[in-house]
């Protein structure tokens, strides 16, 4: 049996400037952090030659090819593993259309644990550049490659998108800063989930008008890092704000009155910026609050479900492997 542990992640700025279709032309950077929330991948050896497959549905199939979840087909497609299996998929939040990458972690962590069921030693880079083949050039989901890179790495990291390739950068923030940053971020789950693909549909679709919009968004993850790297967190928590507005910007459907009104709530409350995370339309919304004023907040935000949550340094890792 083998079990795979994937990050789920929080997006602060750049998201958008991942799509190929602008940083084969433009440069796009991303400055995102792994969380202490996971998705996990259960692989164990079945005695008789079956695929056995539980996620939100149950599957049972002879071959690889019959397979319903695109993502666990392909995954076994890539790896080899074509027969004898069961495959069981797990989360800590709900698993999809969250904002917080989950699509991505669930596609690593498949590699990861196909492999290692194997017994095949991969690197981070790898499983993430299979992930992004998967998801982008072979089932077509419109989504660009950030989630993929921090899910396979973890940390907090600056990464860079450009016509040569992916660059992870680590940061150099002070520990003391991440800490602090920390306690000041608060994440509300706005109550439902939703599909992303159609709002990406949209903002993949529309990348030719919205050039300017997506290089000022690249900008702005340069600016945040710079940020973090000064300590000046307040600043960090207005840009947060600015993020959301760009956002806005490239597709109106990634708000609603509902969340206006929870963002409008939030701010009168204390809070200095925030942002819907991931495509928007639902899902979790990031907030910076000075620290005196949370619970203003959280008075103010009560009627939805806090996710207290830490950083987390860990890349995908398989945390439990055993043989007989």
């Amino acid at each position: 049996m083998i079990i795979a542990e994937t990050p789920l992640r929080l997006s602060f700025n750049g998201g958008g400037t991942d799509f190929e279709d602008f940083y084969k032309l433009h440069e796009g950077a991303v400055l995102s952090t792994a969380i202490d929330k996971s998705v996990y991948v259960i692989g164990k050896k079945r005695f008789d030659d079956k695929i056995y497959l539980n996620w939100s549905k149950k599957e049972i199939v002879d071959r690889v090819d019959d397979i319903e979840h695109e993502l666990i087909r392909e995954a076994m497609r890539m790896t080899g593993v074509d027969r004898g299996v069961e495959i069981t998929t797990l989360s800590d939040v709900p698993a999809e259309g969250s904002g917080l990458g989950s699509s991505s972690s669930i596609t690593v962590a498949l590699l990861h644990a196909l492999y290692a069921y194997q017994n095949r030693l991969v690197t981070a880079e790898e499983l993430a550049r299979q992930a992004c083949e998967i998801e982008i050039d072979i089932v077509g989901k419109p989504i660009g490659k950030q989630d993929q890179y921090i899910a396979a790495y973890g940390g907090m990291r600056f990464i860079v998108f450009t016509a040569q390739g992916v660059r992870v950068n680590d940061t150099k923030f002070k520990e003391s800063t991440k800490t602090d940053l920390n306690e000041h971020l608060m994440l509300f789950y706005l109550g439902n989930t939703r599909s992303a693909s159609k709002i990406l549909e949209t903002q993949k679709a529309n990348i030719g008008i919205n050039i300017e919009i997506l290089k000022e968004k690249t900008g702005l993850a340069y600016r945040t890092r710079y940020a973090l790297e000064r300590g000046f967190l307040d600043e960090f928590g207005q840009l947060l704000g600015t993020s959301w507005e760009l956002k806005r910007k490239l597709n109106p459907s990634t708000t609603n009155d509902a969340i206006d009104t929870v963002y409008q709530q939030a701010k009168d409350a204390g809070a200095l910026g925030g942002k819907v995370v991931g495509a928007g339309g639902g899902g979790f919304i990031l907030l910076y609050c000075p620290i005196q004023l949370k619970d203003s907040v959280r008075s103010k935000l009560a009627h939805l479900q806090e996710l207290p949550f830490r950083f987390s340094d860990t890349g995908s890792r398989i945390i439990f492997g055993y043989r007989r």
